[in-house]
């Protein structure tokens, strides 16, 4: 009777296999035999030491001991579950986030990213089949950059990128174990400190790893003199290196915003002339000019170029340098011809033609703009319009300007003193209509305000009609009015109707031509009216008993 195959005799393939497919039994020995017992553990190389004794796998076991089989087995730490590999790296996932500065290290994204840097302060994860067994090396990376792959070699990984090292250190165990399904893998990013200094609002130190870049490390310190033409990094060894974070801006040359690295200090000049173009360019906006450029620089280059409506031949610039007096001068240029020199703090105004376009102001109850906040004010408006241009289409080009405040009934043309009468509501809400008037320069179009009342009637001390208030209660209303007559009203009993005459609730809102009617409901009020008659009765009973009684009426 053949005896039954056992496990070890299986090819070396077959348990490639199996590892590779994630079988259940290999993938269970794969994270039993970690030795890690948290995230904190990455981040201390010492915390390796720490799990030595209780992990044959943790890096102590020579390969000659792997080999001769003599491996104690994993009990894991006293009193504790052997934490699996996967459960460390997820906990090691989950606290790269620097809770001082919300910075997010991601260990997906570095193993993505072809470009990321071996770092010290790295924790990565090497795993291998040796004789059935899977065996696990937490492999932390210090400054020395000195990597110690299991004890089969020492790779120097300064200067190289993860997958090269990766590429290394595959060689190094495939040659010493064939075969044996290597995994090499990101555990634990770095996070490392930059000092920024130079014009930047305070001296201080910057949380950052490996795939942070120079403007990101920046962003928040700059002042508005700060430079950012001419950033200099000056790395661990002294060498010094410039950067233009316009041209990564711009351009999209991300050599001019590099990766930062541990031991890097960044150092901000300060912006020798800040200029300002605004007006006809496709970019507006303030800029730091290099030596040597002029307007036609700051319009053609940083300004994006001239818009379609752009007037070359009137450019302004405002210079407010105190040469001449506190409010600055104003300089005309005819073109960009000679680009003209600036000086810091120039603001370069660009016409455009719609500038020299006629105009009409609209005025009275109109809509205006101010802090994000619609808000309807008597307020004047400017709206440009093109010769010939008919009301029709000036009003529904410019319906934002209009409210339900607005008496769209009741508008009119003041023009030269002359009042053309103009029903806006017509305009807007009659898409067939056709205004008689076409627009003309200085044209004043006049929009009243529709003021709607609320009427307060019955047991108020001041009875009357009072301007409509939107959003405003019952209360509001019988306020205006003085408050309610006590003598009268008892209770605070209304009766509020529409302009139709139908009744509604005290809890709904009034609406504009509402009647508020205070009931005359006290009955001391009621008594006090038939207070006399009923005085008078009864002073004529009185006298009547006592003439009868005088006369002695009751004795007979």
């Amino acid at each position: 009777m053949k005896k039954p195959i056992s496990f070890i005799q299986f090819p070396a393939a077959l348990l490639f296999l199996m590892f590779c497919m994630g079988a259940a039994g290999a993938q269970s020995s794969l994270y039993e035999f970690s030795g890690l017992q948290n995230a904190n553990d990455f981040s201390n190389p010492g915390s390796t030491a720490q799990t030595q004794s209780s992990s044959p796998y943790s890096g102590t076991g020579s390969a000659s001991q792997a080999q001769s089989g003599n491996l104690p087995q994993n009990n894991g730490t006293a009193g504790q579950a052997p934490q699996t590999l996967q459960d460390s790296a997820a906990s090691a996932a989950k606290s790269g986030v620097a809770p001082e500065e919300n910075l997010v290290v991601n260990a997906k994204l570095a193993m993505a990213s072809k470009d990321y840097p071996v770092t010290a302060g790295d924790t990565y994860s090497l795993s291998f089949v040796v004789r059935n067994e899977i065996m696990t090396f937490a492999v932390p990376v210090d400054s020395s950059y000195q990597i110690k792959v299991a004890n089969l070699a020492v790779i120097n990984g300064r200067g190289k990128t993860f997958l090269e090292l990766k590429k290394q250190v595959e060689e190094v165990v495939n040659k010493n174990y064939p075969l044996s399904g290597v995994q090499f893998f990101i555990l634990q990013p770095s996070i490392f400190n930059i000092v920024v200094s130079g014009e930047v609002r305070m001296t201080t130190e910057k949380k950052a790893w490996a795939l942070s870049r120079l403007s990101s490390v920046i962003a928040d310190a700059l002042t508005d003199d700060s430079s950012t033409r001419d950033i200099v990094v000056v790395s661990e060894d002294g060498t010094e290196r410039s950067y233009d974070l316009f041209k990564a801006e711009r351009d999209g040359d991300l050599r001019q915003d590099p990766y930062m690295r541990p031991g890097d200090r960044v150092v901000v000049g300060r912006s020798a002339r800040k200029t300002t173009v605004f007006g006809a360019v496709k970019r507006p906006g303030r800029y730091d000019l290099l030596e040597g450029e002029g307007v036609q620089e700051l319009v053609e280059l940083y300004g994006g170029g001239l818009a379609e409506s752009a007037d070359v031949s009137r450019i302004e610039i405002y210079r407010t340098d105190g040469e001449y007096n506190s409010s600055g001068r104003k300089i005309y240029l005819s073109g960009l011809e000679g680009n003209y020199p600036l000086a810091n703090s120039d603001s370069v105004y660009v016409s455009s033609y719609q500038d020299l376009r006629p105009v009409v102001f609209i005025e009275g109850s109109v809509a205006v703009n101010q802090e994000n906040s619609n808000l309807v004010s008597s307020n004047r408006v400017i709206v440009p319009f093109d010769a010939g241009e008919n009301y029709s289409f000036l009003v529904r080009r410019n319906k934002e300007l209009f409210t339900a405040s607005s008496d769209l009934e009741h508008a009119y043309i003041n023009r030269k003193g002359a009042v053309i009468l103009m029903d806006l509501r017509e305009i807007l809400y009659n898409d067939n209509y056709y205004a008689q008037e076409n627009a003309e320069e200085y044209d004043v179009l006049v929009v009243p305000f529709k003021q709607s009342f609320v009427s307060v009637a019955g047991a108020v001390k001041t009875p009357g009609r009072y301007p409509y208030v939107p959003d405003r209660g019952w209360e509001y209303y019988i306020g205006l009015a003085g408050g309610f007559d006590k003598s009268m009203n008892s209770g605070e009993k209304i009766t509020i109707c529409d302009k139709d005459g139908n009744v509604y609730d005290k809890s709904e809102p009034i609406v504009p031509e509402s009647t508020i009617t205070a009931k005359t409901n006290s009955f001391m009020y009621h008594v006090k009216d038939a207070l006399p008659i009923i005085t008078t009765i009864l002073t004529a009973i009185s006298t009547t008993v006592t003439v009868m009684v005088a006369a002695g009426v009751f004795n007979k």
